[in-house]
């Protein structure tokens, strides 16, 4: 026996496998990247007000001042966190959201300064 596809069927099934590019994510994945690089940028605000408003300084270490150190750990951990969470969103769950790929690509930078940090210390 043959199989015939029907117009209806094969326009149902080209929906299904079409990738739309929207704005907002749909995959889980993707929305954690984008949550993530949200966090990124609530922390960056905290650790602006912490240094401009409060006036906190750093000291001679990375955890001289835990005030700092914190925020600025949990926002080098999210940044990273969003690229690879915003990879396997695009990669695997074919994600087309256009705020995941620009919080990927925001991760991405984030990662670039971080191992730059830790290779080339000054």
């Amino acid at each position: 026996m043959e199989k015939y596809i029907t117009p209806q069927s094969n326009e149902s099934h080209m929906e299904k496998t079409k990738s739309r590019i929207t704005v907002l994510p749909k995959s889980v994945p993707g929305k954690w990247s984008l949550g993530l690089i949200v966090l990124f940028f609530l922390l960056y605000g905290l650790f602006m007000f912490l240094v401009m408003v409060l006036g906190q300084r750093g000291g001679d270490t990375f955890f001289s001042n835990l005030f700092l150190a914190v925020p600025g750990l949990l926002m080098a951990v999210s940044g990273i966190a969003a690229f690879f969470t915003g990879i396997f969103g695009v990669v695997k769950r074919r994600e087309r959201a256009i705020l995941v790929f620009v919080s990927t690509a925001i991760g991405f930078f984030i990662l670039l300064f971080c191992s730059a940090e830790i290779l080339f210390p000054h």
